[in-house]
């Protein structure tokens, strides 16, 4: 005969039970990711976090899409060339 099923549960150090108060006896449930105050019978789904935003940087921002940047010319110049003073 196999042994009854047991959910596979963790203690939570140092929690406080939001109901009775009481340290230590919240309980966490790994299959269903609930918590359980094993004192009072306390129970609820762990809350969810919060959704993070994406951080708006000058490529994200809307502004940065809208508007194309112009071309500019660049002239390299030959160190060598710049050092005997510049004669061809």
């Amino acid at each position: 005969m196999e042994p009854p099923f047991r959910p596979r549960r963790r203690f939570i150090a140092g929690a406080v039970c939001p109901r009775c108060a009481a340290m230590d006896r919240l309980v966490v449930d790994l299959d269903t990711d609930r918590r359980e105050c094993v004192a009072c019978g306390f129970s609820e789904a762990r809350p969810e976090p919060p959704a993070a935003a994406e951080v708006p940087t000058r490529v994200t921002r809307a502004s940065a899409r809208r508007s194309e940047t112009a071309a500019e010319v660049v002239n390299l110049i030959d160190p060598s060339r710049a050092s005997s003073g510049g004669e061809d």
